[in-house]
């Protein structure tokens, strides 16, 4: 049943089924329980009165949406950089990508809250001009992956100090920045899902475009070289295709780490490494994982929700360091 051809196929086939069911975990959970039938029912005649309709179409839908576009996004974007750089360790969260985008959007919201409509596109310019920067400061004669890695975690330490600075002087108005800060889905409603589904969507289609070219650069510089590629041009555009679904999710998520790092490892260590493969399976378990946690921080202490980003650290840490422990790096 699972031989070499069809494993690949079987492990999307789960993981799809493991998305649906996030989804439909995430819908029916909370305060209210709701039926699957209940659900199916909304869904198919969302103009149904009563409480559950307003629970499901107003609230938890389009929350679940957002979580799952959110996972895909980071997921995707981790597998690319990790790819690219040839680094375990590498995903927008500790390589700086999402602390340009995270600079940007804390200046929106603490400085200038009047205009945080803007916070995607801020958020989207931030990010790239952290990824420029940061490979400005590791050309020397080309690219190398590690001194893409090293600049990455210099300016993230330099950014991380920015908007330190910034909570500091606009100390009145740290709440509103703090679920951004840790990484949170509260409250995502329609408006964010529309607002992110087109990024989603962009991002991910060039991402699936780009696989061929990203196995042939998991070659190495000089064999992808001697089959044509142009490895510098073929690494700038798969760095800005990551840069465009890290942004788009740390403008409506904030900065969530450890989604882009622990993903991709986990779906690659099933399905092995070929990308066309990879892309898809990163993106559904991505969604999957992140809808599932997001879930658990809304029931553990209920009441009390937790943001998601707490529960994504208490998962990602221990993996960051079991890598560490493997030498991989």
């Amino acid at each position: 049943m699972f031989n070499k051809t069809t494993r690949p196929v079987w492990i999307i086939l789960i993981f799809l089924t493991a998305a649906i069911a996030a989804c439909l975990f995430s819908i029916a959970t909370g305060a209210v329980m709701i039926s699957l039938r209940d659900i199916v029912d909304v869904v198919l005649h969302h103009d149904l009165p009563g409480m559950n309709r307003d629970i499901i179409w107003n609230i938890r839908l389009p929350r679940t949406l957002v979580a799952m576009l959110v996972g895909a996004n980071l997921a995707v974007s981790g597998a690319l950089l990790q790819g690219v750089m040839r680094n375990p360790l590498a995903d927008p969260h500790l390589i700086g990508v999402s602390s340009g985008a995270g600079l940007f959007g804390i200046f929106l919201l603490v400085v200038v809250p009047q205009y945080d409509h803007f916070l995607t596109p801020a958020a989207f310019i931030g990010a790239t001009l952290a990824a420029f920067i940061i490979y400005l400061l590791s050309w020397k004669d080309g690219v190398s992956p590690l001194r893409i890695v090293l600049a990455g975690v210099a300016v993230s330490a330099f950014l991380g100090s920015g908007i330190s600075a910034m909570l500091t002087f606009y100390s009145d108005r740290v709440h509103g920045a703090l679920i951004f800060m840790v990484g949170g889905l509260a409250a995502k409603s329609w408006p964010d899902l529309s607002t992110i589904l087109p990024y989603s969507i962009i991002g991910l289609l060039l991402a699936v475009a780009g696989s061929k070219q990203m196995n042939i650069m998991m070659l190495g510089d000089s064999n992808a070289r001697n089959l044509g590629t142009r490895v510098e041009l073929s690494r700038l555009l798969i760095t800005a295709t990551a840069t465009l679904l890290a942004a788009s999710a740390v403008s409506i998520a904030g900065l969530l780490g450890f989604v882009g790092l622990i993903i991709p490892h986990i779906a690659r260590l099933l399905i092995g490494g070929d990308y066309r493969i990879l892309i898809p399976a990163s993106a559904l378990l991505g969604a999957a994982v992140l809808t599932i946690c997001d879930t658990l921080a809304r029931i553990m202490f209920s009441p009390i929700e937790l943001p998601v980003g707490i529960i994504m650290g208490v998962l990602g840490a221990p993996f960051f360091l079991y890598l560490l422990r493997r030498k991989q790096v």
